[in-house]
């Protein structure tokens, strides 16, 4: 179970991690599109956004299905869900680490302005 998480993590993060791919997912966001109008929307060839839409679709996070000449891509069902729960593990790692941070400095601070009025009397 733990390296499926990860690789398909790994997939996720991996497809997300380029700019054009996020664009296409924002893109499919609005309405489903085919290969032909992602590839003009993005200034691409077919054969270049064939190969993002097919990371994405590795990925999970898009579909797509043919009918006739025209494959159609819309958003996968994985909606993120896995790689949220990921994030959010560590948002509150840093959170409560950074909260103990803010208490040790706000600590030193008393301790400061405590020594500075000793010392001037």
């Amino acid at each position: 179970m733990v390296q499926f998480l990860a690789a398909h993590l790994d997939a996720s993060f991996a497809a997300l991690s380029d700019a054009t791919r996020r664009g296409v997912l924002e893109q499919l966001g609005r309405a489903d599109a085919s290969i032909t109008e992602l590839a003009d929307a993005f200034c691409m060839t077919l054969t270049g956004m064939k190969k993002h839409v097919g990371v994405l679709e590795r990925a999970g996070l898009v579909t797509t299905q043919k009918v006739g000449r025209v494959r159609t891509c819309k958003l996968g069902r994985s909606m993120l869900a896995e790689e949220t729960a990921w994030i959010e593990e560590y948002r509150r790692l840093w959170s409560s680490r950074f909260d103990a941070l803010d208490q040790v400095v706000e600590e030193l601070k008393q301790r400061e302005t405590f020594d500075g009025r000793r010392s001037t009397e």
